[in-house]
């Protein structure tokens, strides 16, 4: 059998479609597999080039793979498609992964195999990602019932709790409606108690990681965010710049460039919405402060930004500053310094 030199393999729940080529480019296996077999297979091949699209389940075939001493490649999903031949096939998505492969561009835009300790920290962070919308859901619902029987309370989640005291205690709600906000009320109760637990045992990975502490001292980083950052972007000098950064987690407009005219766009959404949403939220919280005039240490640029523009806008601007000053952070080990107000905020 000739060499093969690289394999483009399609992932699926129990079906698992290869192509491979040799040195000369042609090709030389198309086969598909189950999955107790693939192990089984390429433990018989010689150490080669494979590939796949990045997605959840592409992390942990790679790390078997390598343990075979195979080279494993991890495609962004969008990267491939250009290579993939028309019709949808598992075979086609396979041979469009192999052809991805072959291209110098895409192989700089490869994503880093994650380690089963980062999956599961990962995990961690998703699982209370969702807690917390579970939370807001349910505090919705009872402010919107609440409103039905004229009882309202102010904004934030640590209000909730008096409103549910004062539904408890007014004589004008019916008992069945009052029956209904006490099992509401016990579930807010394990939802609160089920994010503080995925909140503790965040800040202990936050607090055993060197990093992370590190990009917790940013203003409009908090620990979370700091964690996330770690975790999406575990290898970040495979960037090239703070920008380039900015770019993958999508906090740059979008740019519309013809006939010689550029017209900017809002962002462009791409990349990591979870690390995109904590950075903008970290900037909303400083912006905030500084149009209250309680932050002291805001540098001319972001004031003048904040007078100028609408908050929303300015607060993706200072995410996208907060990304590169991250960035910076991470390649070079460098703890943040704050900087005079007279100064740019920046690393």
């Amino acid at each position: 059998m000739t060499e093969i030199t690289r394999i483009g393999m399609d992932t699926s729940k129990s079906v698992f479609q290869l192509h491979g080529v040799d040195a000369a480019e042609q090709v030389v296996l198309r086969k598909k597999l189950r999955r107790q077999d693939v192990l089984k297979f390429f433990a018989k091949l010689p150490p080669c080039r494979v590939g796949m699209e990045a997605c959840g389940g592409s992390h942990y075939w790679a790390r078997e793979l390598q343990a075979l001493g195979h080279q494993v490649e991890l495609i962004p999903p969008q990267y491939v498609k250009p290579y993939v031949p028309r019709g949808k096939t598992d075979a086609a998505d396979a041979e469009g992964i192999c052809e991805a492969m072959s291209r110098p561009k895409v192989r700089q835009r490869l994503v880093p195999v994650k380690s089963a300790e980062i999956q599961a920290a990962l995990m961690l962070a998703g699982l209370r990602e969702r807690l917390v919308r579970q939370r807001t859901q349910l505090i919705n619902t009872i402010r919107g019932y609440a409103s039905e029987f004229g009882l309202v309370a102010a904004k934030g989640p640590a209000k909730i709790t008096a409103l549910l005291r004062r539904i408890e205690e007014d004589p004008t709600v019916p008992e069945t409606a009052r029956a209904l906000f006490a099992e509401l009320a016990c579930e807010h109760a394990r939802l609160e108690v089920q994010v503080e637990a995925a909140d503790a045992r965040l800040m202990a990975w936050h607090r055993q990681d060197e990093a992370s502490r590190r990009l917790a001292e940013i203003p409009g980083i908090g620990p979370v965010g700091a964690t996330i950052l770690v975790l999406r972007a575990p290898e970040p000098q495979r960037f090239g710049s703070g920008r380039d950064f900015a770019a993958w987690i999508g906090l740059t407009p979008k740019n519309h460039n013809t006939a010689g005219k550029q017209r900017l766009g809002g962002i462009t959404r791409a990349g990591d919405e979870a690390l995109r949403s904590q950075l903008v939220v970290g900037a909303t919280s400083v912006i905030r402060q500084v149009s209250r005039g309680t932050s002291r240490s805001a540098p001319p640029w972001l004031l003048d930004l904040v007078a100028r523009k609408p908050a929303k806008l300015a607060a993706v601007a200072l995410a996208n500053k907060i990304a590169r000053i991250a960035w910076k952070l991470m390649v070079s080990g460098e703890r943040y310094r704050p900087q005079p107000a007279a100064a740019t905020l920046g690393a």
